[in-house]
């Protein structure tokens, strides 16, 4: 049995066939996703707005091509990265600011959770204007998963090896 087994994979090998990946369009259709955002530091939202571009930009592109208009998002913030929703800090957090807002330009619609707020001390307009309060980030989590809406949780590592070394 063996040798049969190695004399299949020779003559398959010496065929000139390979065996490789192959590109598969999975038919993606109403795309409704509710993310959230809770992380123990603020700088980790740019690493999780990643996560967010990765989700809209191929289904922007072919063979998709849907509009954002299209797409139901929603993010969920009660973590330290409130902070950086804050107009007081956006001079220190410009870059995921400016990111965010573009976003929500998009119809991406961004949510603070009003307990997480007060803790901080801030009040409803102590926030960029396209930030929404909520009352609680876990009941409007719950919220839009009972609509529908696939929980999405950044995962946030700090990466210690570049790509050139792990490959």
């Amino acid at each position: 049995m063996f040798i049969r087994i190695l004399a299949a994979l020779l003559l398959f090998s010496l065929s000139g066939n390979t065996l490789a990946g192959k590109r598969v369009d999975t038919p993606y259709a109403d795309p409704k996703v509710v993310f959230d955002f809770y992380f123990d530091d603020p700088q980790h939202i740019n690493s999780a707005l990643f996560w967010l571009r990765s989700y809209m930009n191929p289904l922007m592109e072919s063979p998709y091509d849907m509009a954002p208009e299209f797409m139901d998002i929603v993010v969920v913030i009660h973590g330290t990265e409130i902070v950086t929703v804050a107009k007081s800090n956006h001079k220190k957090y410009a870059e995921a600011v400016g990111r965010m807002g573009y976003y929500a330009s998009l119809g991406v619609k961004f949510r603070v959770c009003g307990l997480a707020a007060a803790d901080y001390g801030y009040r409803v307009e102590d926030f960029q204007d396209f930030i929404e309060v909520v009352p609680s980030a876990i009941t409007e989590l719950g919220h839009w998963q009972q609509q529908g809406y696939a929980l999405l949780t950044p995962t946030i590592l700090d990466k210690k090896f570049s790509i050139e070394e792990i490959r």
